[in-house]
């Protein structure tokens, strides 16, 4: 059957173009006949001659220019569809539910199918499911893939169908979808290149180069240091980079981030490499390092490296900290810490301390959320300071577990304290004034502090914690004092009581209190106990804490008792070293203390390298991390989103179950193990 054509839009116009203007000259000509009628006759005349011409043409000629025309359309979309079939650029059509319907020569050759392959696109690029093909709402895509060895970038458009009048196109797709591969695989290989060669600065800093120099013979001290730069100088030459002594114990280094991936793989083998040199000093040299990278400037590089290095030392040294603007990751850090024996650093910060409150006229302290009894003993450490200074003084205390209760007890309906010392985060800021000092013991993450908003509200913030600083600190503090070595908070806090030049004399209640904080954080004085710590204590002695009583306080009653006993007996060896068990808090008040007591009992268990409890309690997950000397827990609590100390350690998990909160945790173990970090 002929389908027949019709003509339309400027085509159609075209050809009918004598028919409209020979209409236009038979109203010229009805006009002439009233002006000259034997004119009009004549013209009359010519247009009968001009109707018969054209209309001789217009239906003897049409089929002959219809034919035409239509060899030349479909001649032209031969050449067309030839030209596309052989475009050099990967094009490919689909159907709307991301099934190919046709391809070109070069779009075959990407994929290595022949011509006719009709499967769904997923199967060659996985990632294109069909979740991410243009909508009618968002009718262009672009994203990047991955296929074999190259980069592509895929452009996707949504050409949108109308139904042709006699349903030919009923079984068709109601649109459909252009897709185009452009390799961009020189493009990000000159970028990647580029960015390898981008320079990235560091620091070096000796950890204990002083006390490593003590324990050796003054004859012998020079061949100690020049060892030691040696083997700095070789490790940073060998990746073709530039080290530079700044200080007798810090180093500049310049290197390419190239070198710097190269440095990461071998998770920073200097940090145990250095630790060999040895010629009778009898303490191992440790150093840390920090590194800023992707900066916008070198500048910005360098503040990075800055903040890097200090976050090292912060943490306790003995590890690297690759600092980039996005991210900050943590290596090593492996060995204990080594106690300063000199006090210069906790007496300066003393007199800083007793500067800035002397300038405040309120104080507000304030620990870590769920606050224990170190948190608590320190702040009343803090209290009995700002006191003597006379300045109106508040510790910051929301909710009070059942460990806490005895200690606060202490202080609570006591006529020699006031009946505002102790005030909920609602309280403090209706109560803080444009004058006021805020000291966080016992805690540098600002998100898990009693009252956050405290930080913006108070002029003066001081920070004094015991625990490795982590990417997430309090900015701006106008002191901060962390020390990753000392036991406890109320060990700090101690030894500025001693410094700070106001001849305080400490109550036997807070002496009880900050004596309590010691022997839970140090486990009776097993864990983290050095010099110091014992110096602390005995100070607090002397100032009237009592032992029995402490003891008395730390009693627990049956329910926490079983608690306790039932996370024991129903721990998992998981790998033959690291104890997993569940706490049940049903109970019990603090759930999340007695969590962390069984953790502690876990590690009297032979071959137990560390151990892990989780508590679910207030809607959220606890998990309470413990080890002796072999593991340090806290890099393992970090991966999971938490922090701690190399030996004492927790993490907070939000929306997921217990046993999803195991499977994370034996995921994270899992994966460290095969990386070489446990």
């Amino acid at each position: 059957m002929r389908r027949r054509v019709n003509l339309k839009g400027r085509l159609s116009r075209y050809f009918n173009a004598p028919i409209y203007l020979g209409l236009v000259l038979v109203l010229a000509n009805i006009l002439i006949y009233f002006v000259n009628w034997p004119s009009g006759i004549v013209l009359t005349g010519a247009l009968i001659i001009y109707f018969i011409f054209v209309l001789m043409l217009y239906f003897n000629n049409r089929t002959i220019l219809m034919n035409e025309m239509v060899s030349f359309a479909t001649e032209y979309g031969q050449i067309q569809k030839g030209l596309l079939r052989e475009l050099d650029l990967p094009y490919a059509i689909l159907d709307e539910d991301g099934k190919i319907i046709w391809t070109n020569a070069a779009f075959e050759k990407v994929i290595h199918k022949e011509k006719g392959y009709n499967k769904s696109i997923t199967s060659i690029f996985p990632s294109l499911t069909r979740s991410v093909l243009p909508t009618e709402d968002e009718t262009e895509i672009r994203l990047e893939i991955d296929f074999e060895d190259s980069n592509y970038s895929v452009l996707m458009k949504r050409v949108e169908l109308e139904a042709i009048a006699d349903g030919s196109m009923a079984d068709l797709s109601s649109a459909l979808i252009a897709l185009y591969l452009f390799d961009e695989t020189a493009v990000k290989l000159a970028i990647r290149e580029v960015d390898n060669q981008s320079l990235v600065l560091g620091f070096i800093y000796l950890d204990n180069y002083e006390e490593a120099l003590e324990s050796v013979e003054d004859v012998r001290r020079s061949l100690l240091i020049a060892l030691i730069d040696r083997k700095v100088n070789k490790y940073i030459a060998a990746v073709d980079g530039i080290c530079s002594k700044i200080e007798k114990d810090k180093y500049l280094i310049i290197l390419r981030k190239q070198a710097l991936m190269l440095l990461e793989e071998n998770h920073f083998d200097l940090l145990s490499d250095v630790k060999t040199v040895n010629i009778g000093n009898e303490m191992a040299i440790t150093l840390s390092i920090g590194i800023g990278l992707d900066g916008l400037s070198y500048t910005q590089n360098y503040e990075f490296a800055k903040n890097a290095i200090d976050m090292a030392l912060g943490r306790g040294g003995d590890q690297a900290v690759v600092r980039t603007p996005d991210n900050t990751a943590y290596y090593g850090g492996k060995s204990q810490q080594i106690e300063k024996n000199t006090r210069v650093r906790a007496r300066v910060k003393a007199q800083a301390l007793k500067e800035i409150l002397a300038t405040r006229e309120q104080v507000f302290i304030m620990g870590h959320r769920l606050g224990d009894i170190d948190s608590f003993g320190s702040a009343v450490g803090i209290y009995r300071i700002a006191k003597e200074m006379n300045r109106e003084a508040h510790i910051v205390l929301n909710e009070m577990t059942t460990s806490l209760r005895p200690i606060a007890a202490l202080f609570k309906d006591n006529p020699e304290y006031e009946a505002d010392m102790i005030l909920t985060s609602a309280q403090a800021t209706e109560r803080v004034g444009d004058n006021a000092a805020l000291v966080v013991v016992d805690v540098n993450r600002p998100s898990i502090t009693e009252c956050p908003e405290l930080l913006r509200l108070c002029k003066s913030v001081v920070v004094l914690d015991h625990h490795r600083q982590g990417t997430e600190t309090i900015e701006d503090a106008t002191l901060s004092y962390i020390e990753a070595y000392a036991s406890s908070a109320c060990e700090m806090v101690s030894e500025i009581l001693q410094y700070i030049d106001l001849n305080i004399r400490i109550r036997t209640e807070e002496a009880d209190a900050m004596y309590a904080g010691i022997v839970i954080d140090t486990n009776n004085f097993v864990s983290k106990t050095g010099v110091r710590t014992f110096e602390a204590a005995a100070f607090l002695r002397r100032n009237g804490a009592d032992v029995t009583r402490v003891r008395k306080l730390f009693r627990e009653d049956a329910a926490e008792y079983k608690a306790k006993a039932d996370a024991v007996s129903q721990a998992e060896i998981y790998r033959g070293a690291y104890a997993i068990s569940v706490c049940s808090g049903a109970d019990v008040q603090s759930p999340t203390v007695i969590g962390a007591q069984a953790a502690n009992e876990l590690l009297n268990i032979i071959g137990v390298r560390a151990s892990f409890v989780l508590t679910e309690y207030a809607g959220q997950i606890f998990v309470s991390a413990r080890s002796i000397d072999e593991v340090n827990v806290q890099v393992i609590m970090e991966r999971m989103g938490g922090g701690g100390h190399m030996n004492i350690a927790g993490c907070q998990m939000e929306e997921m179950t217990i046993p999803e909160a195991i499977g994370v945790l034996k995921h994270t173990l899992d994966q460290m193990i095969e990386e070489g970090e446990l």
